[in-house]
């Protein structure tokens, strides 16, 4: 059962490309499905929704509070969990604070709530805060490691 094959190798300079597949003139060619796909005009984001102006008008409202005793914004920080703004312009903030007994933890969620309501188009702000998930150095962002010296 065991045949001896015969292995030949060839040492070339080069390989001639194979030819290109060409559609030969009598086949008639499809449109095109992407053509009116592409050509489609998308309808302008809503600014409520995630990523829309006004989310994002919040979010650098949130950029502008600082924790009192680290100098790093709450934003950054990872102190801000979510950010949801509905159709109606009312925000919801689901944030926590580094340790439930820190000093601020009775007017950060004030200050907060008073930094969205002041975000032209937004009707009403809600901020939840929650302990779960706790918070630690793993949730702030680059740049706030940049700034504290923790990168």
């Amino acid at each position: 059962m065991n045949e001896e094959k015969d292995i030949r190798v060839e040492i070339v300079d080069s390989v001639e490309p194979p030819p290109r597949a060409r559609l030969s003139p009598e086949v008639e060619r499809k449109r095109d499905y992407l053509a009116g796909f592409l050509a489609e005009q998308k309808p302008a984001p809503d600014p409520s929704e995630p990523g829309g102006a006004l989310q994002l008008a919040v979010i650098e409202a949130l950029k502008s509070i600082y924790d009192p005793e680290i100098p790093v914004d709450i934003y950054e920080l990872g102190l801000i969990y979510d950010v949801a703004v509905d159709g109606d312009g009312d925000a919801v903030v689901t944030m926590t604070l580094t340790t439930p007994n820190c000093p601020v933890a009775e007017s950060m969620p004030a200050e907060v709530e008073m930094r969205v309501l002041s975000v032209p188009g937004i009707r009403d702000a809600e901020v939840k805060l929650v302990w779960d998930p706790p918070w630690d150095p793993s949730k702030m962002s680059d740049e706030a490691r940049l700034e504290l010296g923790m990168l």
